[in-house]
């Protein structure tokens, strides 16, 4: 007898803080793998699109609510999951952990956010799928400005420096990092400054909305 499909979905949610990333994991209450460490994520209901689903399931898992989540990939390996024939479409955000507050329910025995650096073990193929999250991510801001929901509104350009040497994993020329950003005109340098350390103060930074959303629809490449 023909094995019938079932349709579900994941969610790879980075944390961007302080220089740091993280991940947002849940420890599964139930079998298969319970008490081990997951994405958030589950089954798709008939009723609901796979959007609604994977908000629905971060929702109840975690606590958390995005706007916009984008989607990564379909895996669709037979023995992916123990349960049966499961096939994930998997998506992926980039928030601020601070601007939640996070909790577990549902089948979720707990939620915790992790260095990106120091992931326990994950159950089901939810490393090759962070793998993929993570591959996605170092390329998604080579064709898109990244940074509007994660920094302050107001900010020094050292602070978005350093928010591309840490999702590239690796340091930036500064001088021509700067030359680049600024050429995209998404930021408006404030008649303001700041103080950070024994250095000058430096002038403060805004992105501009409006111009920031028309690329980001637009997309552009840019070499970092």
């Amino acid at each position: 007898m023909q094995q019938s499909i079932q349709l579900s979905v994941d969610a790879v949610v980075f944390g961007y803080e302080a220089g740091n990333i993280s991940i947002l994991l849940i420890k599964r209450k139930y079998e298969p793998f319970k008490d081990k460490w997951a994405i958030p994520g589950g089954f798709v209901l008939d009723d609901e699109s796979l959007e609604e689903a994977v908000e629905r399931e971060l929702k109840e898992e975690t606590g958390i609510k995005i706007n916009y989540l984008e989607q990564l990939y379909t895996f669709g390996k037979p023995n992916r999951d123990p349960r049966g024939r499961v096939v994930s479409i998997a998506y992926f955000g980039l928030i601020r952990p601070n601007a939640f507050k996070i909790y577990a329910s549902t089948d979720a025995a707990q939620v915790q956010w992790f260095n990106i650096n120091e992931l326990p073990e994950l159950s089901f193929d939810h490393k090759e799928i962070l793998d993929a999250a993570i591959k996605r991510l170092k390329g998604k801001i080579t064709y898109e400005p990244i940074g509007f929901e994660l920094l302050d509104t107001k900010f020094p350009f050292s602070d978005l420096e350093k928010l591309y040497s840490t999702l590239l994993g690796r340091e930036v020329d500064r001088r021509n990092f700067r030359k680049k950003i600024m050429g995209l005109n998404v930021l408006d340098e404030l008649d303001e400054k700041v103080s950070k350390g024994s250095g000058r103060p430096a002038n403060l930074f805004q992105f501009n909305e409006k111009r920031y959303f028309h690329l980001k629809e637009e997309g552009i490449i840019f070499e970092i």
